[in-house]
């Protein structure tokens, strides 16, 4: 592609070279390859599920890393606004029906009073009709309801980030999942220290906002949870962007300028190496519950940092063993088993290297990031899901992949075999025995993303999605998975995920 003086500026701007601007561009001409999947992971064949003496023991680990002076982060992803999840209430407003005819609407205006943000509301509506809630809806006036809501004169629901709408009902008042991911983290977060790091992910044109609601909740959830919260944001870098494409393949400009869009929630990779945790939790915004439903949650969390701790010490122990070049032919059959048993990476050619060649091998795969994901079991829930996938050295190893990553002819099958689903529950160690950082952009699939089709000012364009962050953003990292219990995995998608059970008071 020959380049204009303006695409230059464009790039240099953005941060982002020719050369990645090509290979993007290429990506959208050819697509991506479907994933060579082995097996969708289950109990006992990828998955481990965890028995009350494993569940004790990782804990226990897990409270000694604490008092040990352990470095804990908590990562919230956290960027975007919250249309989606007003989608039925936006389509209720423009259409021709001035009152509820589907059970979603019903249910919405039925149960319109358990909701955390209707104190809320009901000023909103006092303030710009003249009338409460209830009285509008006597006058059967719905839409003025649901604007008050979701539109900018009233509460703006509809564009603000999810971090700052009311989800809860608590101690007399209301929290933001933002308040509730602070409250959550104190409770398994807290370094010896009594200070919480967390690390919320936002869209730049959020920052004020969010940083405005921090202000104000920052000081009273100190005194209620008697910790210390340590707060920074980051916004997903304009390097990370990628170039919209036409149909056919050419790059869509506006104004004779190359568009550009976010390229998902990959690109936060780059937020990811930025960390200095020594151990980084990660959990996306719209998961977390109130202070009364929440001990499950924190329970499995614990037990999954519990079981990175133990399994990175051992990993480092294997590793100082091998670089010490002393190495017997048990320790390595012994690391081997570890890699196969506990890490779940497969080779058939193992078996047959030299000692030299074996040593290399596991090295090699030792030597990496580490995360354990939990895992729930699948009840309909929309995500990703545990899969074996064939690596490009051939090598079997876990992923998480979401379903445009899987061939259409076997798409059917893996689903149907498959037993979990990903809530995005991780726990990550980025580091490696010395304490240095990996380069993360070393071990992601580049080969993982997927394209989507898009409207833009009437034109039809094709988006690039960069791989996944927990999807091939972590393609080649040590993968362990834990299953967990359904009841830590409470997301709100939609507004009225906020009446299940999970999100309200507890009785």
């Amino acid at each position: 592609m020959e380049l204009l003086q303006i695409d230059v500026e464009t790039l240099g701007k953005r941060g982002i070279s020719e050369a990645a601007l090509c290979r993007q561009l290429e990506m959208l001409s050819k697509g991506f390859p479907y994933l060579h999947i082995e097996a969708p992971a289950t109990v006992g064949h990828g998955i481990t599920l965890p028995d009350k003496d494993m569940v004790e023991r990782s804990k226990h680990i897990w409270e000694e890393y604490i008092a040990a002076g352990g470095s804990v982060q908590k990562m919230v992803p956290a960027s975007g606004a919250a249309s989606r999840m007003f989608k039925n209430l936006f389509a209720f407003v423009g259409g021709k029906k001035d009152r509820p005819s589907d059970e979603f609407m019903k249910s919405f205006f039925d149960n319109i009073l358990d909701f955390a943000f209707f104190p809320r509301l009901n000023f909103i509506c006092l303030q710009n009709y003249g009338m409460s809630v209830d009285s509008l809806l006597r006058e059967k006036r719905y839409k003025d309801v649901v604007r008050a809501l979701i539109e900018k004169d009233g509460l703006n629901y509809g564009q603000l980030p999810k971090a700052l709408l009311q989800f809860h009902k608590a101690m007399g008042g209301t929290r933001s999942a933002l308040a509730e991911h602070l409250a959550e983290g104190a409770q398994y977060a807290a370094g010896k220290d009594g200070k919480v790091n967390v690390h919320f992910t936002v869209s730049e044109d959020h920052i004020p906002l969010v940083e405005a609601k921090l202000e104000e909740i920052k000081g009273w959830m100190e005194a209620l949870t008697g910790v210390k919260f340590e707060v920074t944001l980051s916004v997903q870098k304009h390097s990370t962007d990628t170039v919209a494409a036409n149909a056919d393949g050419t790059p869509y400009r506006e104004n004779g300028e190359l568009f550009f869009r976010p390229g998902g929630h990959g690109a936060l990779i780059e937020n990811l190496q930025d960390l200095d945790g020594d151990v980084i939790f990660i959990k996306n915004i719209d998961n977390v519950v109130p202070d009364e439903r929440r001990a499950s949650t924190v329970e499995y969390k614990k037990v999954l940092g519990g079981v990175l701790v133990a399994t990175r010490q051992r990993i480092y122990e294997y590793c100082k063993c091998l670089e010490s070049g002393d190495v017997s032919d048990a320790m390595l059959d012994e690391t081997l088993a570890f890699l196969r048993n506990v890490l779940c990476v497969t080779d058939d050619k193992a078996d047959e290297m030299t000692p030299d060649q074996k040593k290399a091998y596991i090295s090699g795969k030792l030597d990496r990031p580490l995360r354990v994901c939990g895992m729930v079991k699948n009840e309909g829930e929309p995500g990703g899901g545990p899969f074996l996938v064939y690596s490009p050295d051939g090598t079997v190893q876990p992923q998480i992949l979401e379903s445009t990553q899987f061939d259409p002819k076997e798409e059917k099958r893996l689903l149907k075999e498959a037993t979990h689903f990903n809530p995005v529950d991780l726990v990550v160690s980025i580091r490696n025995r010395k304490g240095e950082k990996y380069n993360l952009a070393d071990y992601v699939d580049i080969n993982t993303g997927f394209i989507s089709s898009k409207s833009r000012e009437g034109h039809e364009i094709k988006a690039l999605e960069l791989p996944g962050l927990w999807n091939g953003a972590m393609s080649d990292w040590n993968t362990i998975f834990i299953e967990v219990p359904a009841a830590t995995f409470n997301p709100v998608k939609t507004v009225n995920d906020l009446l299940r059970e999970a999100h309200q008071p507890g009785k």
